[in-house]
């Protein structure tokens, strides 16, 4: 069997659509998009069928869209530029302790800046309770960052709850819903949802790194955090990468039926629980409503580094966090309450449409002689 790769909440393969796309336009439709000849309006034309097939996948109009380099450039453009644009109607802002660093640390920043944050704690399960949101919202919020799901553990976050929280509190608040590990696997309308912002990926979804946008409901002002030329109306600056926008545009296209793809994800995930179920000392972190692309679990007695190594030198990969964090031990886990040996074992596994049952099974065999090996070794 082929390496198994069970790391997909870090990155994904690239699926053949958009590998292609970014070749043919950074072969062919190379030009600058702000060019004024026939090469530039390829270009633009380009990022215009990009911007339409992310519009339609999220109901939105195409305009509303904004081009990054990431989840993370748009996580913080949209903290950053809000608060900054309605400091003057207040300075309480409300996200969760368990958001991905580039929303925590953008975050903190705002707290440099005088701002007041509140992070709301998760159970031990790492759900947000909705009367909890419904407290923290004041009618001098302005901002309320929650993630859809969380990218660790796949808990899906009551972002419904935050929107209803500001419309209670008559609070000038905007929305922002980082769905990164949400985006191609949910159903995503902002507008249902009451959501002003949002951040998606280009990578989480098939498509090339180095790309992703951010949704800005029409009416909204952000502050740009970047200055330059008028690129993405002035709000990301700098020449737009062209063929990895038109990558995501490529894989958004590519997108399986998302229900379909989901209910084979959770016979995935089913499974996977079966398997370490029979492993001895073995606990599940992930929640049984979470997101079935994603199941965290540690091995208590065996460092998650330790048994990531051991799989890493039989083909299979797997995470021991987010990426982001580099095996700095797990910030959403020590939320969650979770004791210091079981978040020091944890191992998250992430799966995508390329990965099988038979995978599942040869995994859970690694995991066993890693257990078994790990285990007799003196500590």
């Amino acid at each position: 069997m082929e390496d198994i790769y069970f790391d997909n909440s870090s990155t994904t393969r690239v699926c053949r659509e958009a590998a292609e796309k970014v070749m043919e336009t950074m072969t062919e439709n190379y030009g600058n998009p702000s060019s004024l000849h026939e090469r530039g309006f390829r270009a633009e034309r380009e990022l215009r069928s990009a911007r339409e097939a992310v519009a339609a996948l999220l109901d939105v109009r195409p305009e509303e869209l904004f081009f990054t380099s990431g989840g993370t450039e748009s996580n913080n453009i949209a903290l950053l530029g809000a608060a900054r644009a309605r400091k003057k109607r207040g300075r309480r802002i409300v996200t969760t302790a368990i958001e991905h660093p580039s929303v925590l640390n953008a975050a903190k920043e705002l707290e440099r800046e005088g701002f007041e944050v509140v992070y709301l704690k998760p159970d031990s399960l790492g759900r947000i309770a909705p009367e909890e949101i419904r407290e923290a919202v004041t009618p001098d919020t302005i901002l309320v960052s929650m993630m859809r799901v969380n990218n660790e553990v796949g808990t899906i976050l009551p972002v419904e709850a935050a929107a209803q929280a500001i419309a209670e509190a008559k609070a000038p608040a905007l929305l922002h819903m980082d769905a990164v590990q949400a985006f191609g696997k949910l159903t995503l309308r902002p507008r249902r949802l009451g959501v002003d912002l949002m951040s998606v990926s280009a990578h989480k979804i098939h498509g090339p790194k180095g790309c992703g946008a951010l949704y800005v409901r029409a009416g909204v002002h952000l502050e740009p955090i970047v200055y330059g030329g008028g690129q993405e109306r002035g709000l990301r600056p700098g020449t737009e990468s062209v063929p990895l926008i038109a990558g995501l545009g490529a894989a958004v296209r590519a997108l399986p039926d998302a229900e379909k793809e989901r209910a084979a994800m959770a016979e995935l995930n089913a499974l996977c629980r079966a398997e370490l179920a029979e492993i001895p000392g073995a606990v599940i972190n992930s929640p049984d409503d979470a997101l079935p692309y994603i199941l965290n679990f540690s091995v208590p007695g065996v460092r998650a580094e330790t048994l990531l190594h051991f799989l890493s030198e039989r083909g299979v990969y797997v995470s021991s966090g987010s990426a982001c964090s580099r095996g700095r031990a797990s910030h959403v886990l020590r939320a969650m309450g979770l004791p210091k040996e079981r978040i020091g074992s944890a191992l998250r596994l992430s799966f995508c449409r390329y990965n099988t049952k038979e995978e599942v099974r040869a995994f859970a065999g690694a995991l066993r002689d890693g257990v078994a090996a790990l285990a007799r070794r003196p500590r």
